[in-house]
């Protein structure tokens, strides 16, 4: 990677400028809200309900709590909902699979495998997924951010593992619009250059003195920010809540429906520093193609199916909820949440299982004298020179992810202290089915073509560019079917109590759950599959699920989490606390297919991997000036899997570091970010002890974010930069990739009133910044097959509030 000469000057300046991403006022143009937020730029006068057993005072609280708003999501441009949660502190986010599929670290917390393992994401406070790591379901594919979100709330290790289950590093919690104010908005989205079309529009409004509603969503359409040959993001959401007022409470109703398909990007070829391929622009291009829409495999039953690539990662889902809270006379309060989800869909998207010159690939498939001729394609028939790849389709069907969640809390108060039980019941389903296939494909943007396998003799050892029904390449591991149901039980108990300045809290949590159902994994078998009589080299061997030979799943497991904190505060202006928690999170579907035994049984070290945390915090502020400042430690604890590469993993992690956020104003400019400093190391390795020792793979010593907004009567101008140092391809530490500064900018202008015209950039300089690779070391061939950020995208909207 070629490294950013800003890079220095911006570290350098930190310690100076360092700001963050919290709250903000819904009318930010008007004169009074501006002046309430250089007051409380940082938020900590506001009322926290995120990860905490009840609303609490931010300077009071002793747990690190952030806030974006729509106004700080609008200057960071984000082209994902992961991309919006860069902009919170402690959070090392790789959002460049797209719209979902996104890995994310809390505060130097493995991501051993993908996905946020030891982070919970919340929709109005409750969890989209139990689990924040299935594998080709990751909760933020199940999530979309549009004009219906009134805040995002956060926290960081702290109170998280007691407020939540599975969720010992922290909890996002995406905070939905309840029809407060009497407004609405309709805004259309443009891309300028590249494709995408996408309507967002929300409205709330009192129908009487007691009764409110919400409603919202966006559709959309286009090929996306990178060249995929056909129209890869299309469909929409609608939301929609209705509140009723009661004199001592409100009940509150929540409807979901989400459909939308958007492109999985994986990893694609480029050269270890991160240059591109020539034909192939790792900033622009995708594997996916024109001339590779559709794979034929058997399905979960046995029976043959397409699947559709044009699909990516579609989820489908269909949500109801309930939320009630009641004060129920002395100094007694009732709160419950409930929610039901209808979910499904599939996670279709190639994958680059080698790249390599075509005829070595030939010579492995078909023996010596093999060549490679063009499947399809403008070349179609003509034979090919140069690079190849080896694809595996990463073809998954989500059957039932389902899942019913209801949280209830009862609260006594005593003076200045309350007490808080609660019970947490949960059902997760997972049922899915892997139906992979592989291909060959020529190294080449802009609708690479599929690649036929010829041996010398002229034998066909391939099907328009498919090679096997199946993965052989990676000994044909990847038929599976998943029926699984996890349940989960927990009671908790929450204690808070001031003493004058004095705050102090304690809170237990005990999680008990069980595991249920069946898996079943690969057999091969002859099968005609395309029907035409006659059985080509593919179709001797073809993948399928040997359903006659199920495995079962029947496991429980249990812990305990426990956190202790104490705030003092020194004067209106000037808070510290102290932390230390103890949490656990419950393993899932990575245990299947190697740690679940015959019987169905797991060991009670594997089912649990346990965090243990030790925070302490200032939170400062002096006039227009706010600073919140934390120092952690945790040492973890991790059983997982990864489907790339089909490696288990048995560790111990330790982790330390300070996170810093601020804000600053001065007259019409706001300056906001945060600043992560962290020293990880992976402290045991069971499986691989040669890499005790060293720096988990992808985490950086630094992590940032620094906004800057201009506000003036018609409008306002701003520029996020979203920035990472060094970091390690793999826990081999030999692969590195230099560290990026992504620049992201922003500009709205009022046409009148009600109406404004906005421009966004994201990646404004066309950077280079690779999150992730397979390879650990840089091969023969200088190819490694890694994800980078996306090159520069520009969009404008126009919007009309009423």
């Amino acid at each position: 990677m070629i490294k950013s000469t800003s890079q220095k000057f911006l570290l350098s300046t930190l310690a100076v400028l360092v700001s963050s991403h919290l709250w903000a006022a819904d009318a930010p143009q008007q004169q009074d809200a501006k002046s309430e937020a250089k007051q409380d730029a940082l938020g900590l006068e506001r009322i926290t309900v995120t990860g905490v057993a009840r609303g609490t005072r931010v300077m009071d609280s002793s747990v690190s709590v952030s806030s974006v708003s729509l106004a700080e999501l609008e200057v960071s441009t984000p082209r994902s909902s992961a991309e919006a949660f860069r902009i919170i502190p402690g959070m090392k986010v790789e959002s460049t699979g797209g719209e979902g599929n996104a890995n994310i670290a809390v505060r130097g917390l493995p991501v051993a495998s993908g996905g946020a393992k030891f982070l919970q994401i919340q929709e109005d406070g409750l969890p989209i997924l139990q689990f924040g790591d299935i594998a080709f379901g990751n909760a933020d594919i199940f999530l979309r951010l549009d004009s219906t979100v009134q805040t995002i709330e956060s926290i960081r290790g702290g109170s998280a593992s007691t407020a939540a289950s599975n969720a010992p590093g922290g909890i996002i919690n995406v905070i939905s619009k309840t029809g407060t104010s009497d407004s609405g908005s309709v805004a259309t989205t443009l891309g300028l250059d590249y494709d995408t079309f996408r309507t967002d529009f929300e409205y709330g409004t009192s129908i009487n003195d007691s009764l409110r509603f919400h409603v919202g969503g966006f559709v959309r359409t286009g090929e996306g920010p990178r060249d995929a040959g056909y129209n890869a993001n299309k469909g929409g959401q609608i939301k929609a809540n209705l509140t009723k007022e009661f004199d001592k409470g409100y009940v509150r109703l929540y409807f979901k429906h989400l459909d939308d398909k958007s492109i999985g990007y994986l990893p694609m070829p480029m050269y270890s520093d991160g240059s591109s391929i020539p034909g192939f622009d790792a900033k622009s291009d995708a594997i996916q193609s024109a001339y590779f829409q559709s794979t034929l495999s058997l399905g979960a039953d046995g029976e043959r199916r397409r699947g559709d690539m044009r699909d990516g990662m579609n989820p489908v889902v269909n949500s109801v909820g309930l939320e009630a809270s009641f004060d129920l006379g002395n100094d007694w309060q009732v709160e419950n949440r409930f929610r039901f989800s209808d979910v499904s869909g599939n996670f279709i998207a190639p994958f680059p299982a080698e790249v390599a010159n075509g005829s070595d690939i030939a010579t492995s498939i078909a023996g010596t004298g093999a060549k490679l001729i063009y499947a399809n394609g403008p070349n179609a028939g003509n034979p090919m020179d140069g690079l190849a790849m080896r694809i595996n389709t990463f073809d998954v069907q989500m059957n039932d992810f389902g899942s019913i969640v209801n949280d209830l809390k009862l609260t006594k108060t005593f003076d200045d202290t309350s007490v808080t039980l609660g019970y947490y019941n949960a059902t997760q389903n997972i049922g899915m089915s892997w139906m992979w296939n592989s291909y060959l494909m020529e190294v080449k943007g802009d609708n690479a073509a599929l690649l036929d396998v010829v041996a010398a003799d002229g034998t066909a050892y391939s099907d328009n560019g498919l090679y096997a029904y199946g993965v052989p390449y990676w000994g044909n591991c990847c038929q599976r079917n998943y029926d699984t149901d996890y349940s989960i039980k927990a009671p908790y108990l929450a204690l808070a109590s001031s003493f004058g300045d004095l705050s102090l809290d304690a809170s237990v949590r005990y999680d008990s759950g069980d595991a249920s159902g069946n898996y079943a994994g690969s057999v091969q078998s002859q099968v005609d599959m395309n029907l035409d009589g006659v059985i080509s080299i593919p179709e001797q061997s073809v993948s399928s699920i040997d359903n006659a030979n199920p495995q079962p799943v029947n496991y429980d497991w249990s812990y305990t989490s426990y956190s202790l904190g104490a705030n003092y505060q020194f004067s209106s202006d000037l808070a510290a606390f102290g932390r230390l928690s103890h949490g656990g999170r419950a393993n899932a579907d990575r245990l299947l297919f190697g740690k679940v035994r015959a019987d169905g049984s797991v060991a009670k070290e594997d089912a649990v991997d346990i965090v243990d945390q030790y925070e302490l915090g200032v939170k400062y502020r002096y006039d227009d000036l706010s600073v919140f400042a934390t120092a952690f430690y945790s040492e973890t604890e991790e059983q997982n899997f990864e489907a790339t590469s089909q490696r288990f993993f048995d560790r111990k992690y330790k982790a330390k570091g300070i996170e810093i956020e601020s804000a600053y104003f001065i007259g019409d400019f706001d300056f906001r970010g945060n600043l992560t400093w962290t020293d990880a190391e992976i402290a045991k390795d069971a499986l691989t002890p040669e890499v005790v020792g060293n720096t988990p793979r992808r985490q950086a010593d630094f992590i940032y974010s620094l906004m800057g907004s201009y506000n003036f009567d018609q409008g306002s101008v701003g520029v996020n930069l979203i920035g990472t140092t060094d970091s390690y391809a793999q826990d081999n530490n030999d692969l590195s990739f230099d560290g990026y500064n992504q620049v992201n900018a922003f500009a709205t202008y009022n046409l009148t009133e009600a109406m404004s015209v906005s421009l966004n950039v994201n990646n404004l300089f066309d950077v280079t910044g690779i999150t992730e690779a397979e390879e650990g070391s840089i091969p023969d061939n200088n190819i490694i097959r890694a994800r980078t950020i996306n090159g520069r995208t520009t969009s404008a909207t126009l919007k009309y509030e009423f």
